[in-house]
């Protein structure tokens, strides 16, 4: 070999050691950083779909009142508020972590990631739980972030990658065993029983081309084999490794599950199987829903906790026990109790409970009744019975509850029209998925521990 090739060989060998040892080293000291040793609980609160948008960039005028009103239900007109009322709670409940599975942002405005990011700080700052974030499909290179004032809406500035790396470096990157180099996915170890798999699902790069942000999601193939190398390096430690990502690994609705489930999760399903992963914790779809499946001898479960921006303005709270398992309940957001403490006025606030299912009942009826009236097919008393119906029934799959007035639903003049109806088609189909389920109480699951192999 001549001279020059045999130093760049050597200069190439040395470096690739330097990284193997600087990165084993960089895991070993993050392991001895560990808060919460073997054998003791951690406490998870999970929330995801905030939507949050920078006080800085709305003016709450009237673009801003026409643009959250004629939206899909998010409680955008209050999220600010909802945000310090679920920081209330958390100083309250002093959670070991909390977990946000991605749509961090209302359509990623840069403003927006940079005022949430402050908030986070605030809750790492007065309590000791530990905050770890992903993306979602809204978060990175969405070209509807907009700014609105007055009359009008502006584009304003979102972020890359590399720059949601760079704003919460503190909330997961920082303090990772192991970051993903095809994506912004990593694993973080809050304990020495249970590690965390924070999975970037997101398809952003040609959003711009686009004009919108992509809604579907998928596993990278160079993902599997980080992954698998991380499901080893948690056996090794004797640790449970869970999975968290924006999109859903099972279809939670027969009708709308295109662009919410993960593409191919058949085989995302296989792959996290073998690697002894039997919970996966999601959002996007907005309602609280848990779906299970079984490949082999293992039964996984995906837990798609309810947005946060969304009625009921709920979260997840989940407790692992080694050697026991694991335990999913659901909690809503106290603004009311934080509004009374922070001395505000707003009977709104006063009130939240009441006026979030007001506002969200409300959003649901008017879309319902102006689709049944273009079809013009319909008397306008079987339009409003049916509106009511959907609303109804809307409110509680959110929630997670449908199966506590499915009986009374099913009796009723308006969920009759809706059996026999045709139009609208895409309408008439969701309204009869929602009365669809498993079984299971989406609002608390049990998950024995089955050891690790």
């Amino acid at each position: 070999m001549p001279g020059g090739m045999k130093k760049l060989f050597i200069t190439i060998y040395f470096a690739v050691l330097l990284t193997i040892v600087t990165g084993c080293r960089s895991i070993d000291n993050n392991l001895d950083q560990i808060k919460i040793n073997s054998g003791e609980d951690i406490n998870i609160f999970v929330a995801t779909d905030i939507h949050y948008l920078a006080k800085s960039i709305n003016d709450k005028g009237k673009a801003f009142e026409n643009f959250f009103s004629s939206g899909d239900g998010k409680q955008l007109n209050y999220v600010n508020e909802i945000v310090d009322a679920f920081i209330y709670d958390i100083q309250d409940k002093k959670p070991d972590v909390l977990i946000i599975s991605g749509d961090l942002t209302c359509n990623g405005e840069k403003e927006s990631h940079l005022e949430l990011a402050e908030k986070l700080r605030e809750i790492e700052k007065t309590t000791e739980t530990s905050v770890f974030v992903i993306p979602g499909n809204h978060d990175i290179q969405n070209p509807w972030a907009r700014g609105f004032q007055g009359d009008e809406q502006y584009v304003t500035d979102s972020i890359n990658s590399s720059q949601f790396k760079k704003i919460y470096k503190d909330f997961g990157y920082q303090e990772a065993l192991s970051k993903d180099t095809a994506t912004l996915s990593y694993m973080v170890a809050p304990s020495k029983d249970l590690w965390l798999l924070m999975l970037d699902t997101n398809v952003y790069e040609n959003n711009y081309s686009y004009g919108s942000p992509v809604t579907y999601g998928e596993i990278k193939q160079e993902t599997y084999k980080w992954i698998k190398e991380c499901s080893r390096l948690a056996k090794k430690n004797g640790a449970r490794l869970i999975a968290i990502m924006h999109h859903n690994l099972l279809d939670h609705n027969m009708v709308l599950n295109y662009g919410f489930t993960i593409d191919k999760s058949e085989e995302v399903i296989k792959k996290l199987s073998e690697c002894d992963i039997s919970l996966t914790l999601s959002g996007h779809v907005h309602m609280q829903d848990i779906k299970y499946s079984k490949y082999n001898n293992n039964t996984i479960y995906d837990i798609v906790t309810s947005a946060l921006s969304v009625y009921p303005v709920q979260y997840g709270i989940l407790e692992y026990t080694s050697k026991k398992g694991f335990y999913y309940d659901t909690a809503r957001v106290n603004v009311e109790g934080w509004a009374r403490k922070s001395d505000i006025r707003d009977r709104n606030l006063l009130n939240f409970k009441k006026y979030n299912y007001n506002f969200f009942f409300d959003i649901s009826y008017k879309k319902t009744y102006d689709s049944l009236t273009e079809t013009g097919i319909y008397s306008e008393e079987d339009k409003k019975l049916m509106a009511e119906t959907m609303s109804i029934l809307n409110a509680n799959y959110f929630a997670g509850t449908v199966s506590v007035i499915k009986d009374e639903v099913m009796d009723n003049k308006g969920y009759k029209l809706w059996e026999s109806a045709d139009e609208p088609e895409f309408l008439t189909r969701y309204v009869r998925s929602m009365l669809y389920d498993y079984g299971i109480n989406n609002n608390k699951l049990y998950i024995p521990d089955k050891g690790i192999e």
